[in-house]
């Protein structure tokens, strides 16, 4: 089997940290904040392993887009058995136009220049929750694409999936080369082990220019505010139904 697959690993702030909205509301703070892997693209990198390890793949390279000093996340990957990795850097002052939009472009791009057979990533993004980049990185390859994955079966050069839906569960099946976005149920990634983040010193790690992919960085959106939710307010106990209906005409409601 000669596939291969071509993994998104994006860094973003630990699901654990409680976010905090920058002073100026453009943005969230970051400095001195834990990030890591997006838990979506880390269930992608295990999906994309187990399927070189049931001899479904022959190589699994984990690729970021970002700045040129934070490849923590793609060593992260290649611990976990990613073969090799390519980090696109992008210049620190244009990392904040970065989005679906234009990483899709990149993920097109690395998929040509390896001939790559499968795109695998992450349904979305813990820090933005755009859930575009696998639909938009389908859209400029021409190729088929599997959304919410929750399963995934390869056989005679198809991959069967599994998609969750507001409905309950769809089958679709597509030729490859295809996109698949991983679901939260698809898998349990493994953790990194100790001599394996050793061994993930020694992997390949390319770094690539944005004009080496042959990638121009184009703002679409622009930033207006950001700020934090509305503060819940305290709830009113009633004793009967005619009670909650005249709280709810007070309060608007109805």
């Amino acid at each position: 089997m000669s596939m291969k697959i071509l993994v998104g690993c994006k860094r973003v702030i630990d699901y654990a940290v409680k976010i905090r909205v920058r002073p100026d509301k453009m943005g969230v703070v970051t400095e001195g904040v834990k990030h890591s892997m997006n838990p979506f693209d880390e269930i992608a990198v295990e999906e994309a392993i187990r399927m070189k390890e049931a001899k479904k793949a022959s190589e699994v390279i984990a690729v970021r887009c970002y700045s040129t000093i934070q490849q923590e996340t793609l060593r992260t990957a290649l611990a976990m058995g990613a073969d090799r990795a390519i980090h696109v850097e992008v210049p620190a002052k244009d990392c904040e136009n970065l989005g679906p939009a234009q990483v899709s472009k990149v993920l097109a791009a690395l998929a040509r220049r390896e001939g790559a057979s499968l795109v695998l990533l992450g349904k979305q993004a813990i820090d933005d929750d755009s859930n575009a980049t696998a639909q938009m990185t389908a859209a400029h390859l021409d190729w088929p694409q599997a959304t919410y994955a929750s399963k995934v079966s390869s056989c005679d050069g198809k991959l069967t999936v599994t998609r969750e839906v507001d409905g309950g569960l769809e089958t679709v099946e597509v030729s490859l080369p295809a996109v698949v976005s991983a679901d939260l149920r698809l898998n349990e990634p493994r953790y990194a082990t100790l001599p394996n983040i050793m061994k993930a010193k020694k992997k390949k790690l390319d770094k690539l220019s944005l004009g080496d992919v042959g990638v121009e960085l184009r703002q679409h959106l622009a930033v207006v505010a950001v700020s934090d939710p509305p503060t819940r307010q305290a709830g009113v106990t009633v004793d009967s139904v005619d009670s909650l209906i005249e709280a709810l005409r007070h309060a608007g409601r109805i």
